[in-house]
């Protein structure tokens, strides 16, 4: 299930907004309004605020382009891009797999720090032309901000945050793309992308402890150079951390279990002949027949033998109870037209990236068109699970 709302696309790329992104965005402008108002209380409320916003506004479309730059590489490389989600952190691509190629690695992820470079380098020579000199600004930089109107103090602020923002994302921390650009390197120099990911991922935990034991070294009060101290930074930091950790360990996993899957096809974990349904029986028959008597939660509709489309127990859900007598299985399934399909000598690995691609818990196997089985997700899981535990046995 995808949570936020879709608020357009661009290029042909969907933008999501993660319901978390609100919370982190009016903390950003609070904050924003704060640094704002120190060195200029001369400006009224209003003036502050306004600009908070809009700087908010435009930091977050700075970041939707430092996706973009991925998601534009990657389509161009042949990979399809789900959207692109706005969220706590910041924002992320939902890239379908993983590059072909050291190279192709490499150009996606380092595009998205130079975009911030380039916007960074951009916004503050724009502040520079609106403000006066830079080297005045450098020379004495506490005189010069106080100086400046809102607009010029605006772009300054998103200059400097775009450059940190791409000189963070830099961090050789998997997933960052800095810790892409290390996988890249490694996976060029070992010709083993697993290899290559487990020693990258390494990298990611360490960075990520590291950031996780000097946040909570500024909770209890030590000066770090750079950060300082304090409660909400160091909590800030230990957070960010402990979200890295955990994206590190999951991105690894997501490719151990991609090398697992390859070279296996689905025929060996689909499940054949799966109890199937007519598309005009009711759905009180179909829960009293086929749900209540099989266990199965998914079933496939086939009319005349052809597969016309999938009814699961969520779709019955979706159901007022009074109705089920009145209501056919061909007005609640989903259409064969909407499903994604796997054949039977399709790899298990690029079955379970439809699986969640569309967040679905199960595939029709279709051979020669004709029904030959479901695939299902946590079929897949227990494969990966006994696989593991032979190997290590």
């Amino acid at each position: 299930m995808h949570n936020g709302f879709h608020i357009g696309r661009i290029f042909g790329i969907d933008i999501r907004i993660d319901r978390s992104w609100i919370l982190v965005f009016l903390l950003v402008v609070w904050s924003l309004a704060m640094v704002f108002g120190g060195p200029h209380p001369e400006w009224s409320t209003g003036l502050r605020w306004s600009t908070a916003i809009i700087a908010a506004i435009l930091f977050f479309a700075s970041v939707l382009a430092h996706e973009l730059a991925h998601s534009l590489v990657a389509r161009a490389q042949g990979i399809n891009i789900h959207g692109i989600t706005l969220f706590l952190f910041g924002g992320v691509s939902n890239i379908e797999r993983d590059p072909d190629s050291p190279r192709g690695e490499f150009v996606m992820a380092i595009v998205g720090p130079i975009t911030s470079f380039v916007l960074g380098g951009l916004f503050i020579w724009l502040a520079a032309l609106s403000a006066g000199p830079l080297r005045e600004i450098v020379a004495d930089p506490t005189a010069a901000i106080a100086r400046l109107h809102a607009l010029s103090m605006l772009l300054m602020w998103l200059g400097s945050i775009n450059v940190l923002l791409g000189f963070f994302n830099l961090i050789p921390g998997f997933p960052l793309d800095g810790g892409r650009v290390l996988r890249a390197t490694l996976w060029a120099a070992t010709g083993n992308l697993l290899r290559a990911t487990r020693w990258a991922s390494w990298s990611g935990q360490g960075v990520a402890w590291v950031m996780i034991v000097t946040g909570i070294a500024m909770v209890f009060g030590m000066h770090i150079p750079f950060l300082g101290r304090g409660l909400v930074s160091g909590l800030w930091l230990a957070f960010i951390g402990w979200f890295l950790n955990g994206a590190s360990v999951q991105s690894y996993r997501q490719v151990v279990m991609q090398d697992a899957l390859q070279a296996v096809p689905v025929a060996r974990m689909m499940r054949s002949r799966p109890p199937t349904v007519p598309s005009q029986v009711s759905v009180a028959s179909l829960v009293q027949e086929n749900v209540m008597a099989t266990g199965h939660r998914a079933f496939p509709v086939l009319d005349e033998g052809r597969l016309v489309g999938l009814v699961t127990l969520e779709d019955v859900r979706a159901v007022s109870r009074d109705t089920w007598d009145n209501t056919t299985v061909r007005e609640i399934m989903t259409p064969f037209g909407d499903l994604v399909v796997a054949t039977p000598e399709e790899e298990a690995a690029e079955a379970m990236k439809k699986l969640m691609g569309r967040d679905v818990a199960q595939l029709p196997v279709l051979s020669d068109g004709k029904l030959a089985g479901l695939l299902y997700r946590g079929d897949i899981v227990k494969w990966l699970q006994l696989h593991s535990e032979l190997q290590v046995g």
